[in-house]
């Protein structure tokens, strides 16, 4: 077991290849990959390209597809950082092939390749998070993982602005501009991670005084509990995450107006986890979780009473702010849970976020269209979501189990 020691004066160069790696990584995944649909679907459907059954079928698609991927991260267990560079391939080669679609195109091929997107997503998210993570605790600067995942946000307002900007242009255009941001984006993963980490892949990180105590408290069933409650956190989100633009879009059809809505859900992400990583570094990271969680309650909640264009853009904000701290969270909870090798975790937790976020689409599915107390399937499902979300906030508050705080470097 090894203690903090000061950082010398190399440090913030030694790391900044690898913080940079991972930010740009899950900006591409995530941003481009995984959400970009969101704030394109709309436009699709303007286009003619793309019908609203199609779209959500779609959706679905990319969702399993995100839980393959969580179920298969695992085969790069010992060596994140190759899966991290083939999905982050994947990823750009997919949104590339998304601008060959038009009216008329074989339904099949959008289906097969938003999955696809939804598998390298995982993957890199997985990835991203095993290997950074890693590498920085080497380097006795576990702390600054952190930063990595503003990169999640900052890929879905460039996302959300490109779309909002060229919003009177073709979706196809848009997803050739998107498919290139992507290849720049690997591009520079690859030429940042090339040569001085590539060869420690399969090296086990050393343990900090932190990672080591906060071991013993995690328990398979606290594992599982874990794995269950970021679960929770996968269905909370989805119905904003998915909808929240085709929702501003029903109340305002310019593409200037309800374009915003994903461009603030994305700033929302990546403002909220600089502040954690800036001011929260040594705070629980169990509470920071189940406050997000909390917070995010707040978000899927209001929409179900307030259904106005300022209320949308304040769920945009509440959402995308803690969806992303959770996420941060919950994924370094169990770098400490498993320091040696923490993707199989990372995976398990990926793959119930995942099943999480299939099984709201199928909820609103299985309500159908009616309305029953004034609600229709979005809002049942909304109020589901809300409910656990309070549910699993709590059980993670009330659970938290204390870990020794790291001295701050000198």
């Amino acid at each position: 077991m090894e203690t903090m020691h000061p950082a010398s004066a190399e440090q913030p160069a030694t790391i900044r290849p690898i913080v940079g790696s991972g930010l740009v990584a899950l900006a591409v995944a995530m941003g481009i990959g995984r959400f970009a649909f969101t704030p394109l679907m709309p436009l699709m459907i303007r286009d003619g390209t793309l019908s609203p059954a199609a779209g959500a079928e779609w959706a679905a698609a990319n969702y399993g597809g995100y839980l393959v991927g969580a179920l298969t991260a695992s085969w790069f267990a010992d060596d994140p950082r190759r899966g991290l560079l083939v999905s982050l391939l994947g990823v750009a080669l997919t949104t590339f092939a998304m601008a060959a679609i038009e009216a008329g195109t074989v339904p099949l091929l959008g289906l097969g390749l938003r999955a696809a997107a939804g598998v390298f997503s995982a993957w890199a998210l997985v990835c991203a998070s095993g290997w950074c993570l890693a590498e920085l605790a080497r380097r006795r600067s576990g702390e600054a993982g952190a930063w990595i995942y503003t990169g999640v946000g900052l890929g879905i307002a460039l996302a959300g602005l490109l779309t909002w900007v060229g919003g009177r242009q073709p979706a196809q255009w848009l997803w050739l501009e998107l498919g290139t941001l992507a290849g720049a984006g690997a591009l520079f993963v690859r030429a940042q991670s090339a040569t001085r980490f590539g060869s420690a892949g399969t090296r086990a990180a050393r343990l900090t005084e932190r990672e080591a105590s906060a071991t013993a408290p995690l328990t398979r069933s606290r594992q599982l509990s874990l794995v269950i409650c970021y679960g929770t956190f996968g269905f909370g989100y989805i119905v904003p995450a998915t909808f929240l633009p085709s929702m501003a879009r029903a109340l305002a059809p310019d593409p200037l107006v309800f374009g915003l809505t994903w461009p603030l859900f994305g700033l929302a992400a990546a403002l909220s986890v600089a502040a954690v990583a800036r001011f929260l570094t040594y705070g629980s990271r169990q509470r920071i979780w189940a406050l997000a969680q909390g917070v995010m309650a707040l978000g899927t909640a209001l929409p179900l009473f307030v259904q106005t264009l300022p209320a949308i853009a304040v769920s945009a904000v509440l959402v995308g702010g803690t969806f992303m701290v959770a996420t941060m969270a919950g994924l370094q909870l169990a770098r400490e849970a498993r320091p040696d090798n923490p993707t199989p975790l990372l995976a398990r937790m990926t793959a119930a976020f995942a099943a999480g976020q299939i099984a709201g689409p199928l909820l609103v599915r299985a309500i159908g269209s009616g309305r029953w107390a004034g609600w229709d399937a979005l809002g049942w499902t909304g109020a589901v979501a809300t409910l656990l979300l309070i549910l699993s906030a709590a059980w993670l508050w009330r659970t938290e189990h204390p870990a020794p705080e790291s001295p701050r470097p000198a």
